[in-house]
């Protein structure tokens, strides 16, 4: 069950956070990986790469910027040659930078749109022949609970790029279904990963460790929790799964905000 044996995935984000251990648990399902990284954020790419070949998979790596068109498409050229196919998206980079809204100009608002949904689009629209041609695809982002079930103050263009997403998933979904391709959304909650660490753009260790009192589950989520969401929703078995949010948080948004 949740085999992607025969299945290649490309995976923006890869080297660190739920980028990584989607790769890590794609990689022990089955998948051969497409491996996108940004050197920029200082992690290091080898030891996913590494630890996807030792568990038998073939592995293509690239430095990608998801705001160029041209690195996505050569990856995504890279892998089709190299791999046979492309199979599945997850399209995970991300970025998140706290700025009051006097000072969101057009560039700090493009730059996080840029990466956060139009990055997202670029590596569906580079993927979408081939998983027409396949009759086979899913299209997958992570999106966040910050602009779909919940407010995150002094990040407006982050919630709105997030919120953004939904739209994309659910009109690639009715427009590519008869194609044998879905397109799913997932919504993570505080998820203990490098961004939610980050103490001047995001809430910082005290922060995430305050928030897990809140949460009905008693903790913060690890990334292997949004890992196995997106193995369910890249698997045959998700195939009537189809323009859907899934909100990920440990019940999170339900227990109140307080």
């Amino acid at each position: 069950m949740f085999s992607l044996a025969g299945r290649v995935a490309l995976i923006t984000g890869a080297a660190s956070g739920i980028g990584a251990a989607t790769a890590h648990v794609f990689a022990e399902a089955g998948a051969d990986l497409a491996l996108a990284w940004y050197p920029p954020d200082g992690h290091d790419i080898e030891p996913v790469h590494r630890a996807a070949e030792k568990a038998g998979r073939r592995v293509v790596v690239a430095e990608v910027d998801v705001t160029r068109s041209g690195d996505v498409d050569a990856l995504m050229a890279k892998a089709v040659s190299e791999l046979g196919g492309m199979h599945i998206v997850v399209a995970n980079a991300g970025i998140a930078r706290k700025v009051e809204l006097a000072d969101l100009d057009d560039a700090a608002w493009n730059k996080v749109v840029e990466v956060n949904l139009n990055g997202v689009w670029r590596c569906f629209r580079a993927a979408l022949p081939h998983m027409q041609r396949a009759g086979f695809g899913r299209l997958l982002a992570t999106s966040s609970v910050a602009g779909t079930v919940s407010a995150w103050p002094q990040h407006a263009h982050y919630t709105a790029a997030k919120a953004g997403l939904v739209g994309l998933v659910q009109t690639l979904a009715v427009e590519f279904g008869a194609n044998g391709i879905t397109a799913n959304a997932i919504a993570p909650g505080v998820i203990r990963t490098p961004q939610a660490l980050d103490p001047v753009n995001s809430l910082g260790p005290a922060g995430v460790d305050a928030v897990a009192a809140k949460i009905p589950a008693g903790r913060v989520g690890s990334p292997e929790d949004i890992a196995y969401v997106f193995l369910f929703l890249a698997s045959a078995e998700a195939a009537y799964v189809n323009g859907q949010l899934l909100v990920v948080d440990g019940a999170r948004s339900l227990a109140g905000l307080d």
